[in-house]
């Protein structure tokens, strides 16, 4: 053996194993790294998509009444915000995969929408069917591509 003093002797460990575990670690296989690194803690919305609602809801929402309102805020990087309604009851919650026709929607233009309610009490209502009718004059509105459009 040689005496080499200036290296610490390093502990053995499988060329198989991870080095440091730590928790929670990721076992080979797992699915996890599929879904964005979901950590504990963060769980999936409850609030119904256009993708996860029921064709039941679907369809209960598409046969009734068609109401108007104004964009009070929309994030499209979170994916979702809030409608005025015409008559000034409460906020409307929006999600993103609800908004038809090619423009983002901004503070101020007028939309038109349909209701659903948001499970599992069915006490809130969110809107569906969102088409925007009309753009706030004088802002710069994104196409969901990402083009800039002068109204």
């Amino acid at each position: 053996m040689s005496s080499d003093s200036t290296t610490p002797p390093q502990p053995l460990q499988s060329p198989k194993s991870p080095i440091t575990p730590s928790y929670p670690f990721h076992r080979e296989g797992s699915r996890l790294w599929e879904r964005n690194h979901l950590l504990l803690g963060e769980l999936p919305s409850p609030l119904p998509t256009k993708r996860t609602r029921t064709y039941s809801a679907t369809a209960r929402a598409s046969a009734g009444p068609i109401y108007k309102g104004v964009c009070k805020q929309f994030s499209r990087s979170q994916g979702h915000g809030f409608i005025t309604p015409e008559n000034g009851t409460e906020d409307i919650f929006v999600h993103i995969s609800d908004i038809e026709g090619e423009y983002v929607p901004v503070e101020g233009d007028e939309v038109t929408y349909k209701m659903c309610p948001i499970p599992p009490k069915n006490q809130k209502f969110q809107a569906v069917e969102v088409i925007l009718t009309h753009l706030s004059p004088h802002t710069k509105h994104e196409t969901w591509s990402g083009q800039i459009i002068s109204s």
